[in-house]
């Protein structure tokens, strides 16, 4: 259902500070918190003495106290001790790498000894002082592969988000499908239009005019095994388009990482990242608003596109050619599923 052996967002830094977090991803129950010197740990959200979940106690010394009887469990998942007990021969349990980079801890969830750090993906913007950012996190009740067949296939903005980013001229314009090793490109341009209500307060926050045509872009680019980054922006018309000079366009990348939580459940870390007025505050706060009301609409969408495949598991659905990005990104994932399993039955 999904691979193991990489990286994740499982949070954003913020959601990790004086008290631990629990959350569920791909499946495994994991407890996040700060041990010494502010760094990220991560153990198995079970205490190995009566099974209580181990993000509802608190941090001490550096180590994780169980809230129900007090075992304390260290950062490599080993008890430490236990008021009145000897804990001698107390079971460990399951600890998980962790890096906090670019503002989000990156989980491994897999096995601990296949995780090298240089494997945490980079992106033009991460950590780019040129570039600012900002975003969300949503809970959402589907397969997290729903999620990636909605962000590479645009076409539905023209009808679940009409009124911001959506336009008719969406489905007029082709979709084109390419692949560079294992990621996925999906493109759309649209030229000569009148942007949309979302584009046209871009072009007046960037100092152009909002009804002058402009030529616009959507490029959608997976890499696995969740993460989209989307190239969006529109250009004065003639100017270049998507090459166009910054002075002739307002454009961003919209930041899309999808982690699963279980078979019909993710967690979605959204967030638009631009590099023009990085220092307007209010504006990444506007972005940040519009963008969070925007993405909410595909929430009910895709939760009631979940509920509808798991009543009616033998109907088959419907491939066109805007679902290629979509098709092409789950072949690889399944590709990574099957070589884990490969691997597994090596090992054993």
């Amino acid at each position: 259902m999904f691979p193991k052996n990489t990286w994740y967002v499982a949070a954003r830094s913020e959601e990790v500070e004086a008290k631990p977090l629990g959350r569920q991803i791909c499946g495994e129950k994991i407890a996040f918190y700060r041990g010494l010197d502010n760094k990220v740990c991560a153990v198995e959200d079970f205490c190995p003495h009566r099974g209580a979940a181990l993000s509802l106690g608190y941090v001490e010394a550096g180590n994780l106290v169980c809230g129900y009887h007090g075992l304390v469990m260290g950062c490599d998942g080993k008890p430490v001790s236990m008021p009145m007990q000897r804990i001698q021969g107390f079971p460990c349990i399951k600890s998980y790498p962790v890096v906090e980079r670019y503002g989000f801890l990156w989980v491994w969830p897999g096995e601990a000894e296949k995780a090298q750090e240089s494997l945490v993906p980079t992106f033009e913007w991460c950590d780019n002082r040129k570039w600012v950012y900002d975003g969300g996190l949503y809970h959402i009740g589907c397969d997290y592969r729903l999620m990636i067949d909605n962000l590479m296939d645009l076409t539905h903005e023209a009808y679940v988000h009409a009124g911001s980013i959506g336009q008719p001229e969406i489905d007029l314009a082709p979709v084109n499908t390419t692949t560079d090793g294992d990621m996925v490109i999906t493109s759309r341009y649209m030229n000569n239009i009148i942007a949309p209500p979302h584009w046209q307060a871009a072009l007046r926050a960037n100092g152009l005019p909002d009804q002058q045509p402009v030529d616009r872009w959507q490029v959608s680019r997976f890499t696995p095994p969740s993460h989209i980054m989307i190239d969006v922006g529109v250009a004065l018309a003639g100017k270049g388009g998507y090459e166009a000079d910054p002075q002739y366009k307002a454009s961003s990348t919209v930041v899309d990482f999808i982690t699963p939580e279980t078979e019909t459940s993710h967690w979605y870390f959204w967030g638009m990242a631009r590099n023009y007025k990085i220092d307007d505050a209010a504006l990444t706060e506007a972005i940040r608003e519009d963008q969070g009301r925007i993405f909410h609409q595909d929430l009910d969408v895709l939760e009631a596109q979940q509920r509808n495949i798991q009543s009616h598991p033998d109907r088959k659905l419907l491939m066109l050619n805007i679902d290629t990005g979509g098709v092409q990104a789950r072949r690889i994932i399944d590709k990574m599923i099957r070589s884990e399993r490969e691997e597994a039955m090596e090992e054993a």
